[in-house]
């Protein structure tokens, strides 16, 4: 699994992108496959437990997550 941790200034011309979590534009955050995740949600997601009825709400939307193809 590649995880890619991103800053402000690795993103031209732009404010950041959109956590699949949260759904808002945010500059800092990790690369899962193709999607990002920002700070915040990073944080609340490893914290939660899974008893919580947040812990379903994130292994939904952590779903739309696509493991995209190798080419060689």
């Amino acid at each position: 699994m590649e995880v890619e941790k991103v800053n402000s200034n690795r993103i031209p011309n732009s404010e950041g992108e959109t956590c699949i979590i949260c759904d808002v534009e945010k500059s800092a955050g990790i690369h899962l496959y193709t999607s990002f995740i920002c700070v915040d949600c990073e944080k609340e997601m490893t914290s939660t437990q899974p008893s919580d009825p947040k812990y379903t709400y994130f292994l939904e939307k952590l779903r739309r997550i696509k493991n995209s193809p190798l080419y060689s």
